[in-house]
């Protein structure tokens, strides 16, 4: 069993970031972002200014990190290509996106039809972050 190439880890996880980075601006700028404001509107907080987005987009760099190092960690159990990368896209979207979505949902932050389009949006966009990342990863 090989160890993991973190240099490599780090490379694939940054472009798997950027592919976060831009969905998540797309997907709650142009998709849901009316349904957002009303959200922070009626929640009574503040509009979402600068440290909140530049908060955002290096946890979306974080969690592109974080896929590429489990699919490090689980290539020598699964073997290397797309197939290994999408299990470990959808694992990190069950960690990171549905647990909290449901908890937001059940306490009435967010509706249950806009969290619906953020998850399905959200896994598509962790498979492809995933395999895009991934494809560059080499032990």
């Amino acid at each position: 069993m090989g160890t993991i190439n973190t240099g490599k880890v780090i490379v694939g996880g940054l472009v798997a970031g950027v592919v976060i980075n831009i969905s998540e601006f797309i997907l709650y700028m142009a998709v849901l972002g009316r349904d957002m404001e009303a959200a922070i509107t009626r929640m009574n907080l503040s509009p979402i200014g600068g440290m909140a987005n530049a908060t955002f987009v290096v946890s979306g760099f974080v969690l592109g990190i974080a896929v590429i190092w489990l699919y490090a960690a689980i290539r020598p159990r699964f073997g290397p290509g797309p197939r290994t990368a999408l299990c470990a896209g959808a694992a990190v979207w069950l960690f990171a996106y549905l647990y909290p979505t449901v908890g937001m949902v059940a306490m009435g932050m967010f509706s249950a039809g806009s969290m619906a389009v953020a998850l399905v949006w959200g896994l598509v966009e962790l498979l492809v972050a995933a395999a895009a990342g991934a494809a560059l990863y080499k032990e």
